[in-house]
């Protein structure tokens, strides 16, 4: 899945939930249920996540979603298989940035 996010250094729930098109209540869900998941919170209590959490939620998503794990199997292959999966992810998540930038190049011939 390609996620169209600018680049920033702090990104709002609601920003983050219309860019995976899920409910923020999902997103928080997720935060509750996965330890990787840390997004800072202001004075009001507005959750803010860092690009290091986009990248978490995108492996979650990827995982529960696409791959349909259920969340206790997400989570223990969070744990077990962590950095070998995040490795192939990012590579996977690389290689359909490069896929839709080459079909939006493509549009505009």
């Amino acid at each position: 899945m390609h996620i169209d996010l600018p680049e920033k250094r702090y990104y709002g729930i609601g920003e983050v939930a219309k860019a995976f098109h899920v409910n923020t209540s999902l997103i928080r869900f997720w935060e509750k249920e996965f330890d990787v998941l840390k997004p800072k919170k202001n004075a009001k209590g507005n959750r803010k996540f860092t690009p290091e959490d986009i990248t978490n939620l995108k492996f979650i998503y990827h995982l529960v979603k696409e791959r349909g794990f259920t969340l206790e199997g997400a989570k223990t292959h969070l744990k077990e298989e962590k950095q070998k999966s995040l490795d192939t992810f990012e590579i996977i998540s690389k290689l359909e940035d490069v896929k839709a930038q080459l079909l939006k190049i493509k549009e505009q011939l």
